[in-house]
């Protein structure tokens, strides 16, 4: 798929602006600050229904403009037809699909496919498990819509067990009435669960032939799902459990609805003191090995670097397979980490893709066709 024009109105620091993309290798230059991310964040937008870079949607008002709304539009081909998707934020944000108002937030989902690569993409690795689940939550979104209705579901649910585990220390409410949230915990949990483990294994599946031809073979790579609901247990592909809802333990079969209860139940008293849910899929993780050594503790920054490119090249290619469509990559100011030849690499791996592609300077990527476009203090000039 393509991105054909897009137009922002009040966005960030700009205030009118069209935009129209080559199908294929689009360079965006220009000096620090002066507006080149912002067109990647507001393709992210119209893609995945959030920006990367902020959580508080005003932010995405020009502070200069007496308007106190914006809007970004998107005009996209697919392999079967045309597509626009509007974004506008005024006191509540909106999304429209060909003119459409969409009533849930999960609708704008799966119909413009973007992979992004930023600076701080190496935190994947080395930071908290949350940026870890970010990125499990980001991709598998674009793959299955439904998936982000059960982990709001869950979250609500996790909420709402939380506020009770509070009232039973400090109001002496019934702990008994903690089972209600728990079979519903259990119930939504394993349906994220699934949903995760199905996403990792699909990514194995790509990441290994991707990582290998990257290092000349000599680096074998592997990424491990470890699941809170059964004690942390790390999972490495599908034979460790029976069905989706079974789990193997030494010789015997539980089912895994069973194992969550249990550990559930194990630990009630310890979240009862302090006041919050300590098992569950809002716990999990997954880790990253090459040559069964895991990346985080012993991998060089060069391989935390070329793990997240292949990490993220693997995630391109499970769209492709599974959406018959060639993802969007956006290339935020990515570049600069890498050499000369690394850049020839990588682009031989996204030449079927359209490629957004911001940075400093201008470069010239040779018997390549590309588009240049230099962005000054809010306005775009096709060079």
């Amino acid at each position: 798929m393509t991105i054909t024009k897009l137009k922002l109105t009040n966005f960030r620091n700009y205030e009118e602006q069209e935009i129209v993309f080559d199908e294929d290798i689009n360079i965006i230059y220009g000096d620090n600050a002066q507006g080149k991310t912002n067109i990647i964040e507001a393709i992210f937008i119209c893609s995945l229904g959030k920006s990367f870079r902020t959580n508080k949607e005003k932010e995405l008002v020009n502070v200069l403009s007496e308007n106190e709304s914006c809007k970004v539009e998107i005009f996209a081909k697919k392999r079967d037809r045309e597509i626009a998707i509007k974004y506008e934020q005024t006191d509540k944000k909106a999304f429209y699909i060909n003119n459409i108002k969409i009533e849930k937030l999960s609708d704008i989902l799966g119909n413009i496919y973007c992979v992004l690569f930023a600076p701080d993409d190496i935190s994947i690795l080395k930071n908290e498990p949350s940026k870890r689940r970010r990125f499990l939550n980001i991709m598998i979104s674009q793959l299955r819509p439904t998936y982000v209705y059960s982990l709001n579901q869950y979250s609500k649910v996790l909420e709402q067990r939380n506020n009770y585990l509070k009232q039973i220390k400090h109001e002496g409410k019934a702990e008994e009435m903690l089972e209600i949230w728990d079979e519903q915990l259990v119930m939504l949990g394993i349906k994220v669960y699934n949903y995760r483990k199905e996403f990792i294994e699909k990514i194995n599946e790509k990441i290994k032939e991707i990582h290998s031809k990257s290092t000349d073979y000599k680096e074998n790579i592997e990424i491990v799902y470890k699941t809170n609901i059964s004690g942390g247990k790390k999972v490495k592909d599908s034979s460790e459990f029976v069905t989706d809802v079974e789990y193997k333990d030494k010789n015997r079969v539980i089912k895994i609805e069973e194992k969550y209860i249990e550990e559930l139940r194990s630990k009630r008293r310890t979240d009862i003191q302090k006041g919050f849910t300590s098992v569950g899929i809002h716990r999990d993780d997954f880790e990253t090995y090459i040559n069964e050594r895991e990346v985080s503790i012993y991998g060089s920054q060069g391989q935390k670097r070329t793990t997240i490119i292949s990490l993220k090249l693997a995630e391109a290619e499970v769209i492709h397979e599974e959406k018959e469509e060639y993802p969007i990559i956006l290339l935020d100011d990515f570049m600069s980490e890498l050499d000369k030849k690394r850049i020839q690499g990588f682009l031989e791996n996204i030449k079927k893709n359209q490629v957004m592609i911001t940075g400093t300077d201008s470069f010239s990527i040779p018997n390549t066709k590309y588009k240049l476009y230099k962005v000054e203090n809010g306005n775009v000039i096709s060079v």
